[in-house]
């Protein structure tokens, strides 16, 4: 890699920073991004710095905004007295293509890990304590992580005694997969939410 030019090589390094994005993808990408016309690449720092100049986060929710709301929490046709606690923005955008949910979210920021050094005051969980009035459900859609299981049984013990019902996204088998290529922990998590029909 020596040989190639300094920027080249910036641009791979940088690139390869992105999640996802190892040494070969981002020497793929730089290459495309050299050998495509000079309005293309334009075009793309504009939008990495347009975005990075421009998104802010939600001061209600914590979602990324333009405004000082975002568009979820400016929308009056939501339930109000619904949260759906997420770790992520990204997580609120999963959940939005299922046009299942109509309550508001809350992005904590991530969750308890205490071996990353991310403990309850690094969240946003003094936030959601301060919407809680008028609510009547928090759904803690968390990922089934060990840290997701964490926050979430912390976030339950600080919220039950507040009177708020408390619930979590349901986990369990698939649709359309077959018993024999569940494994032995989904399968207990399934016969353990199970519900009457």
């Amino acid at each position: 890699m020596h040989q190639l030019p300094t920027p080249l090589q910036d641009l791979i390094a940088a690139l390869g920073k992105l999640p996802g994005i190892g040494r070969k993808t981002a020497t793929r990408l730089a290459f495309h991004i050299l050998n495509s016309d000079e309005s293309e690449g334009q075009q793309l720092a504009e939008a990495v710095l347009k975005v990075k100049k421009e998104i802010q986060l939600c001061q209600r929710c914590f979602n990324f905004a333009q405004d000082n709301l975002c568009r979820i929490c400016q929308e009056n046709n939501r339930v109000e007295s619904l949260i759906c606690v997420v770790e992520d923005a990204q997580s609120i955008l999963l959940l939005e293509k299922t046009n299942a949910f109509r309550g508001t979210y809350h992005v904590l920021g991530g969750v308890i890990s205490p071996l990353d050094g991310i403990g309850p005051e690094q969240l946003r969980i003094k936030e959601l304590l301060q919407r809680l009035e008028g609510i009547e459900e928090v759904i803690l859609a968390l990922n089934p992580s060990t840290e997701g299981e964490a926050t979430a049984i912390y976030l339950s013990r600080l919220l039950k005694p507040q009177g708020i019902r408390i619930t979590r996204l349901a986990r369990g088998i698939p649709l359309g997969s077959s018993l024999e290529f569940v494994d032995e922990l989904t399968l207990g998590k399934a016969l353990q939410a199970r519900s009457e029909l």
